[in-house]
């Protein structure tokens, strides 16, 4: 572990220090890497813009040694917080966890330590808040070239600008030209800025452009061999649609196979997906894109990482520090849909995602194939039939590019990788976040306005069009009362100030949670369904996941399709109404109104949307599992994305909710969420609850290949709710009417059910799910050693509640099938 208590603020001293430490390690530093460390004891701001896989990440930890032999506070940002929550853990090992702190909105763990690991937009709100005078010595910004991205890119600029006291290291493979930034860093921070590029690649690449069919492409790279290959796809459901087709040829050996069965034996592939996966796996193929569940990326890593995946399949998001070892990376194309078009791979795209390949001490080359065109490979293979005949070549009927498609040939291919990365673009913006930020800063807030609009990186016509917008963001604060004007300066020097104060992660992460908060004193608390409607309230502040409210929306309308033609209604006129139909959005006509009055005292929030909506909800209206929700939805692709919206609801469930505004259905709610989610991945909770309690048991570490799932029955509460959800599930199910979905439950035929069901229903015409249908009072459980017999009562309009379904639980068959199972289920008659 590293001591800088243990150097003297000397710089050849700190330098010898850090190699020697290095040596130890068994690091021998490249060239470029000592001339970085050089200049950053000598104090100098450093640009470094060398090769992936040159060794930045040991520059930035020398960076931190630095800072802290000098007494100052060191900041590392990164774009995305897995990266953060990555180097987090990596420096507490190198430094100790004492020096190292954490900030991502999500937690701040020891956010008083000398090393600090953040998002880009935790310094950037961090530098408007308190400008120069901020405890930030040093910032290193990994992912630079993230400062042209068009949503975010003002959280890579403001630092630069605001933090004129500290020295900067900003890392990039894909920098281009920084003239532009080696004179602006010059001029605030007073430093020499060393700009260090053009470094030796350690594993040079070796491009070339396939002209061959895919399959014969990639088997001509297994067998050479030139794998591990990572084939980059720009959807998931191609890269997972190509992983599929790959199982057809032979990928893996006998051998190989064994080996990966072994690897594999004690983990559980649970979803849907999951199991494709593990087929998959099994072929020595693997799928790697952000719609997957952690744990089973992290699977596919680990595996990549002991050499037994020839092929993974996955999307661009290798390009951001993705942990996939690979020896080449082959392009299925060069063109991506960005959002509104679709177009030809930019430079820098191109580069960074190319520079993965190759990997330091274990290549001496990497290799970038780009796969050629369909057509183009049909045309050549054509043309190659006819020989060298010049009348047969003329009758051959030469393809086109697809209509609507955006082609790319060889020559595209050779400009890109003979091409530098484009100049990266200022992003700067004025938000009435900003504003606020900066008047709650000590000091002249006018001041430092003045210096933020007219300083910063844009052109003279944008900052005048930025300040034109300040202006009028300021008199709608004022207006508001949120902002008032002072006749001379308060004590510390404000010539204006906030009347509200600014919660402590204002505007970092779930910036409607005081909205959240006032809207939840709006519900009845006597209603059951009050627990559920405080879920609403929550997740209307969380963002979209979209996947899940688009396949909503698909079968809400399917549902109404269905109705409207029973009612005989035209077709036109179907099409109509279908526009109108969209996902639940439950309480929207309560908290749409009562948003806008909030929005009139506290106008920043005009900023953010709010978006009613139904997941968690949905689940518990439905009594569905994760599996369930999936399957429903017909959602395998984006696993992922479905369960961090769910850690998130849950973690704003618990952050957000006050204990006075909780009840006891509201808590078992909370604690079933919780508990469904680490059954799921428990990943996603257990290291933020290490993070945000450090002093907490850490999980125990799993040998590789296993999954660490704890006993389903280990947390009683949360479990009880599972059961009482798995009982309901029928009951919502039979309220509908789906006999077909009650028989694949496995209790009994869709046959039986409508049988033994026909009776309550002709005496009562329909089964209630709904609030009062699922209240606690219907549900009763007797627990004997091992095994529960519980009772679902049905809620009849008389309420006689003689109907019910019983059955029984074995509490160690649910441990070991990792899910609630239901046994000898039978229904009582009233």
């Amino acid at each position: 572990m590293l001591n800088p208590d243990e150097i003297p603020n000397v710089p050849e001293v700190i330098y010898d220090a850090f190699e020697a430490w290095a040596s130890e390690q068994g690091i021998t530093m490249y060239p470029a890497q000592e001339e970085a460390l050089l200049e950053i004891v000598a104090g100098s701001t450093v640009i470094l813009a060398t090769p992936t896989g040159s060794g930045k990440s040991l520059v930035a930890m020398a960076a931190h040694f630095t800072a802290m032999v000098q007494g100052t506070r060191t900041f590392y940002t990164a774009p995305i917080k897995a990266l953060v929550s990555e180097k987090f853990f990596a420096l507490c090992e190198v430094f100790g966890a004492e020096n190292v702190g954490m900030m991502t909105g999500d937690a701040a763990v020891n956010p008083s330590a000398p090393i600090i690991c953040a998002t880009a937009e935790i310094l950037a709100n961090l530098a408007l808040r308190e400008g120069a005078e901020a405890n930030v010595g040093q910032v290193v910004m990994d992912e630079f070239h993230f400062y042209s991205e068009p949503d975010r890119g003002w959280a890579w600029q403001v630092p630069i600008i605001e933090l004129t006291g500290a020295q900067f290291l900003l890392m990039s493979a894909t920098l281009g030209d920084v003239r532009f930034f080696q004179e602006d860093l010059t001029r605030r921070t007073g430093r020499e800025t060393a700009h260090i590029a053009g470094a030796e690649r350690p594993v040079p690449l070796v491009f070339s452009y396939a002209m061959t069919p895919i399959h014969e492409t990639i088997e001509e790279l297994v067998t050479t061999p030139q794998a591990p290959v990572y084939v980059v796809h720009f959807t998931q459901a191609s890269a997972l649609a190509r992983a599929q087709s790959l199982t057809s040829i032979n990928v893996a050996s006998r051998e190989d196979r064994d080996r990966i069965a072994e690897a594999i034996r004690g983990f559980r592939f649970t979803t849907g997906f999951g199991r494709v996966l593990s087929r998959l796996i099994k072929h020595g193929i693997g799928v790697h894109h952000a719609g997957m569940l952690p744990k089973y990326r992290r699977l596919v890593e680990k595996l990549a990482q002991e050499g037994l995946l020839k092929v993974i399949c996955g999307t661009d998001t290798l390009g951001v520090g993705i942990n996939v070892p690979i020896r080449t990376v082959l392009f299925t194309g060069l063109t991506e849909f960005d959002g509104t078009r679709n177009r030809l791979l930019r430079a820098r795209e191109f580069h960074q995602i190319a520079g993965r390949a190759g990997r330091a001490g274990f290549d001496t080359t990497g290799s970038v194939v780009v796969q050629a065109p369909e057509h183009e490979i049909e045309n050549a293979r054509a043309l190659a039939k006819a020989g060298d005949d010049p009348k047969k070549r003329r009758k051959v009927q030469r393809k086109k590019a697809p209509d609507g498609v955006v082609n790319w040939t060889e020559q595209t291919f050779d400009k890109l990788v003979a091409a530098s990365p484009e100049p990266l673009v200022s992003r700067f913006r004025v938000t009435n976040s900003l504003l606020l930020n900066v008047i709650a800063r000590p000091g002249n807030c006018f001041t430092a306005m003045r210096h933020l609009l007219e300083d910063n990186h844009e052109a003279r016509p944008a900052q005048r069009k930025h300040i034109r917008q300040a202006i009028a963001l300021y008199r709608g604060l004022l207006n508001a009362r949120i902002v008032e004007r002072l006749d001379e300066p308060d004590e510390n020097g404000r010539w204006a100030r906030l009347t509200v104060e600014l919660q402590r992660d204002f505007a970092l992460n779930q910036p409607l949670s005081p909205f959240a908060l006032a809207a939840i004193e709006l519900l009845d608390r006597d209603s059951p369904a009050y627990a559920l409607d405080v879920v609403s309230v929550i997740e209307a502040t969380l963002d979209d996941p979209r996947p899940l409210l688009m396949a909503q929306q698909h079968a809400a309308r399917g549902e109404a399709i269905g109705e409207m033609k029973a009612d005989g209604i035209e077709y036109n006129e179907r099409m109509e109404l279908l526009d109108e139909i969209t996902w639940p959005k439950p309480l929207e006509d309560l908290l749409a109104p009562a948003f806008e009055t909030y929005r009139a005292g506290h106008p920043w929030v005009a900023e953010f949307s709010l978006s009613p909506k139904a997941v968690v909800r949905d689940m518990v209206e439905k009594g569905m599992t994760f599996a369930d929700l999936i399957s429903t939805y017909g959602l395998n692709r984006s696993e992922g994305v479905i369960l961090r919206y769910l850690a998130d609801a849950y973690r704003a469930l618990r952050q957000t909710v006050p204990s006075d505004a909780r009840d006891e259905e509201l808590d078992d709610l909370i604690e079933w969420l919780g508990e469904l989610i680490r059954q799921v991945d428990s990943s996603l909770l257990d290291e933020w609850e290490q993070l945000v309690n450090p002093a907490a048991e850490a999980p125990q570490q799993q040998a590789f290949g296993e999954d660490s799932v704890r006993a389903l029955t280990s947390n009683a509460r949360a479990f009880r709710r599972m059961v009482r959800n798995a009982m309901f599930r029928r009951v919502e199910l039979a309220s509908r009417r789906k006999w077909a979905e009650l028989a694949e439950l496995g209790d009994m035929t869709a046959e039986e059910w409508f049988e033994q069901l026909v009776p309550y229903l002709n005496e009562y015409g329909e089964i209630d799910a709904g609030p009062d249908a699922r209240g606690p009072a219907l549900f009763q459980i007797d627990e004997q050693p091992g095994r529960w017999e519980v009772r679902q009562a049905l809620h009849d309009p008389d309420g006689d509640l003689g109907w019910a379904f019983v059955a029984s639980i074995d509490l160690a068959e649910c441990d070991s099938a990792g899910e609630v199972v239901i046994e000898n289920l039978t229904i009582e008659e009233g």
